[in-house]
């Protein structure tokens, strides 16, 4: 009786479901976490595209395999809701590979250390969503007509990705960037791992404590991701308000992005129609709050059949579109 009533905390509610729900889903992360890093990747080294993609698998596996257990346990329409919710912060996470990419060229962070980067990258963007989450769901509760406001944003969102050309220097030429270059001491070049060190001030004065870039880098993706989030997480909200299935959903569309990177920067440029497709997924799930709201619920399936045939329609043509492209890059030059 005694060990009965002392697991009674696994089965107090909290954020509308049981304390062993939430644990589970910690412990799988925190698993893959220690897995990652602690065992496949102590070491500092470049990861190939190979062991990327057979990664990247792996997680996404782990994912589909988390969202059928949400489906038997929670019901259809939570598991409907968990894969439409993780798939669209997938294709919303591939934006991420680029402007990733962009900052380690341009801050010159060798391929070896890029992980070690994104590992505590992930790290913060688990707690960032945590909270960003926390806040959504209470405001969502307290002020339901907030949803208006998210469906509004995801379709302006949406037409602007359609009209307005991107400007990818302002990822690495923004106020983040130039608030660290006036307020801190930045290193030119990486120390290993490290993201401080100690260093003779600059006039040659007792030793201080300096930035490498690959702090700069971890700044600039945070900031990315928060940049990020205020599409994202108005996204998930569209689609459900359990702040479990918005949570879950997201952290593990996010986990393998990091995997996936490694796979996708030299050949995100193949994608780039795809965000025409998300554009549109924007739109219609922003849409959808309206309809939901004034005429009667879509059917969540109709919801997931649409979103997926938009992203698959987005992967299909960016793919066609630019195989002229792989061609000519895998034929050699012809010699004169």
């Amino acid at each position: 009786m005694e060990l009965v009533s002392g697991l009674d905390f696994l089965f107090a509610t909290f954020l509308g479901k049981p304390a062993w729900a939430w644990l589970l889903f910690l412990g799988i992360v925190t698993t893959l976490l220690v897995l990652d890093l602690g065992v496949l990747h102590r070491k500092a080294r470049a990861i190939g595209a190979g062991e990327s993609l057979a990664l990247s698998a792996a997680y996404i596996a782990v994912a589909l395999v988390f969202g059928a257990w949400v489906w038997s346990d929670m019901g259809r329409e939570a598991g409907v809701a968990w894969l439409t919710g993780f798939f669209v912060e997938k294709t919303l996470a591939l934006d991420n590979v680029f402007v990733i990419s962009l900052i380690f060229a341009t801050l010159a962070v060798p391929p070896h250390l890029q992980h070690r980067v994104l590992f505590y990258g992930i790290l913060g963007v688990v707690v960032l969503r945590a909270v960003m989450i926390g806040l959504g769901a209470a405001i969502v509760s307290s002020f339901s007509w907030v949803l208006f406001l998210f469906g509004a944003l995801l379709i302006a969102t949406g037409i602007k990705m359609l009209v307005v050309a991107e400007n990818p220097a302002a990822w690495v030429d923004n106020p983040m960037m130039r608030w660290m270059n006036r307020h801190l001491r930045v290193t030119r070049e990486v120390h290993g791992e490290a993201f401080f060190v100690r260093r003779p001030g600059v006039a040659g004065g007792p030793a201080v404590t300096w930035v490498t870039p690959l702090f700069v880098a971890l700044v600039l993706i945070e900031f990315a991701d928060l940049v990020f989030a205020v599409d994202s997480v108005p996204a998930i909200f569209a689609i459900t308000t359990d702040p479990y299935i918005v949570y879950t959903s997201n952290i593990f569309a996010v986990l393998g992005l990091r995997a996936l990177y490694f796979a996708l920067a030299a050949t995100v440029h193949r994608f780039r129609y795809l965000k025409y497709a998300l554009s549109l997924v924007l739109v219609f799930i922003g849409a959808k709050i309206f309809w939901n709201q004034i005429v009667g619920k879509v059917d969540p399936l109709v919801s997931l059949g649409v979103t997926l045939s938009l992203l698959a329609g987005g992967v299909i043509v960016s793919l066609w579109k630019t195989r002229a492209e792989t061609r000519t890059a895998s034929t050699p030059a012809s010699s004169t």
